[in-house]
């Protein structure tokens, strides 16, 4: 069921800015890079729009992960895009994730808007090979449910950290 919500322009650059990694970006340029994003309905429910202040830059202190997670609204749906940088047995990788955050607390007529407009965004994000939608902090507090979306058993580390402790 589509809710005729539109994506906002300034939405599809930040996806396209992230999904594409410069091999020559400086380390400057590296640390600009877009880690997290959150994305919401605009007021009158419309349009899918960037939020603001709602980022995690690349270069910014501490573990990206938790602080993604504390940056989730507890009481209200969101979509956000993450720059996972995980590690398994053989090799190194970065892949972006589509998140659709709906806590059970959210009121019932913001998951709807939210699980009926989650289509007009994803098929924006071409390219992204993993979604996750989850339900709570539960679902997402511990990092290890993201590094088995991302790659099962094979994921050894996720953000530098490693799963085991």
């Amino acid at each position: 069921m589509a809710s005729g919500v539109t994506v906002e322009e300034n939405v599809l650059t930040v996806f396209n800015e992230m999904k594409v990694r410069k091999a020559q970006a400086n380390e400057e340029e590296r640390r600009k890079r877009k880690k997290a994003v959150l994305f919401c309905l605009s007021e009158d429910k419309k349009k899918i729009i960037m939020e603001e202040g709602r980022e995690i830059l690349q270069g910014d202190e501490g573990d990206p992960y938790l602080k993604f997670v504390k940056m989730l609204p507890p009481d209200d749906c969101r979509y956000a895009l993450y720059d996972a940088t995980y590690e398994t047995k053989e090799t190194k990788k970065e892949d972006l994730v589509f998140i659709f955050w709906a806590p059970e607390s959210a009121p019932l007529k913001s998951k709807m808007i939210y699980a009926s407009s989650k289509d007009a965004i994803k098929k924006k994000f071409t390219g992204i090979k993993h979604e996750w939608q989850v339900n709570g902090l539960d679902d997402i507090k511990d990092r290890k449910t993201l590094a088995e979306k991302l790659g099962g058993s094979s994921v050894i580390t996720l953000e530098g950290k490693p799963l085991n402790d």
